[in-house]
């Protein structure tokens, strides 16, 4: 997993609440069996007009030239409610996004996001209103997110700050994810295992 510190990219929203696991990704995409491959099917009822992913609909707002790109999503409440698949931050992901902004997250998205070093930022309902204005009326407006400061900085400049987990935070600057969390811990496993006396093992 990559460090996430601060990014700064092309911005899209989804002005949207209650956004499920089941648009972003899907069912019928999730046999595959590795995390790649699967940006292609992003939103995929939304980005297509055809279920084989021919014909691309031009009225979706990620599929305008303008938001081609783009890294960071800004959508409204609840975002990632339904399923609990993790193939949907695989999904955000591999198509390019690195950065997800909403008033709130459904718990279990929330935390498989972070475990797959996809930042979910969380801040008001009209902090993300005001950011969407501003994205809509500037093209190639870009947002800012700085991690280590917990800010978020809009096209124009206004700041905003949020908060996440300190714990979360950690491992994201760090690039650790569950496993690598625990292998950062080697050494002290290693000299328990080795301080262990044979007949207990």
């Amino acid at each position: 997993m990559q460090p996430f510190i601060a990014h700064t990219g092309l911005a899209v929203a989804i002005n949207t609440a209650n956004i499920d696991t089941d648009q972003i990704i899907p069912k019928q995409f999730l046999s595959k069996v590795t995390r790649d491959g699967f940006g292609v099917h992003l939103f995929h009822d939304w980005r297509y007009l055809d279920d084989d992913g021919d014909q691309v609909n031009p009225e979706f707002v990620m599929n305008q030239p303008r938001y081609q790109s783009a890294t960071i999503l800004i959508a409204e409440e609840n975002f990632g409610c339904g399923s609990s698949r993790e193939h949907a931050p695989w999904a955000l992901q591999d198509y390019g996004l690195k950065v997800i902004i909403a008033p709130s997250f459904a718990d279990i998205f929330y935390g498989n996001s972070i475990n797959n070093g996809l930042l979910p930022v969380k801040l008001s309902h009209e902090q993300v209103q005001q950011i969407i204005a501003e994205i809509e009326s500037e093209i190639g407006a870009q947002v800012s997110v700085d991690l280590e400061n917990l800010k978020v900085i809009s096209p124009s400049g206004a700041t905003f700050d949020f908060t996440i987990a300190e714990s979360a935070r950690k491992n994201l600057l760090k690039g650790l994810d569950a496993i690598g969390l625990t292998l950062s811990f080697d050494q002290n496993i290693s000299g328990y295992e080795a301080a262990i006396p044979a007949w207990r093992r």
